[in-house]
């Protein structure tokens, strides 16, 4: 498995270099960055490695709030821990808000940077494993007939058979029967089977 990476953003070059060698003494991989600027750039020439993102939020030039806005409209969206010297919650009210995962305070313990990161290396992890699952999803649910996947579509709200039936204007038993083609052609032999992919897949969200 490809190792996760660790984005150091700071203007500071002592806390950068410091960060860097205390992250890579705990086994870690580290690229690092003077300024909010300089990851972006990174960003857009090369894209950035799966991992997380360590970003002191207050910078000359972009701070660290900027760049978390400019990275989520570039469908960048590594998770973000949020480094201050200034003990600011409105800010660390606001980086959370925007989306970052954690918020740590200089200065600060090793311990407590070290469990932010593993935090954000674990999310980092999970998201890939979630993406990789509604792909995979995605593409069975490609092979099923557009009536198919409305019974799908139903099945994971968890209506019955009756039910799908009277709001399709079919009969139970044709639902029946699209069922066991939309199982057989997922590949799976049980009902909470399917429904996974259906999820995975983006069936039956929020609303």
């Amino acid at each position: 498995m490809m190792n996760r990476v660790v984005h150091v953003v700071d203007d500071d070059t002592a806390v950068r270099r410091s960060l860097a060698m205390l992250l890579r003494s705990a086994s870690h991989e580290v690229e690092t960055y003077g300024s909010a600027e300089a990851l972006l750039q990174a960003a857009e020439a090369t894209g950035l490695a799966q991992g997380c993102i360590v970003l002191d939020v207050r910078m000359p030039g972009m701070d660290g709030l900027s760049l978390m806005e400019a990275l989520s409209q570039r469908g960048i969206r590594l998770p973000v821990v949020v480094v201050t010297g200034h003990g600011d919650i409105p800010l660390a009210v606001r980086a959370m808000r925007a989306g970052a995962l954690d918020f740590v305070e200089k200065p600060y313990a090793e311990e407590r940077i070290l469990e932010a990161v593993g935090g954000a290396l674990s999310s980092s992890r999970e998201a890939s494993r979630q993406r990789v699952l509604a792909v995979q999803a995605q593409a069975k649910m490609g092979a099923l007939s557009p009536r198919e996947r409305e019974v799908l579509s139903a099945l994971v709200e968890g209506k019955a058979n009756k039910v799908i039936g009277f709001e399709l204007g079919i009969s139970p038993r044709t639902v029946e029967v699209h069922r066991a083609n939309l199982m057989e052609k997922l590949g799976v032999r049980s009902l909470p089977e399917a429904v996974r992919i259906g999820l995975a897949g983006g069936l039956g969200g929020p609303g």
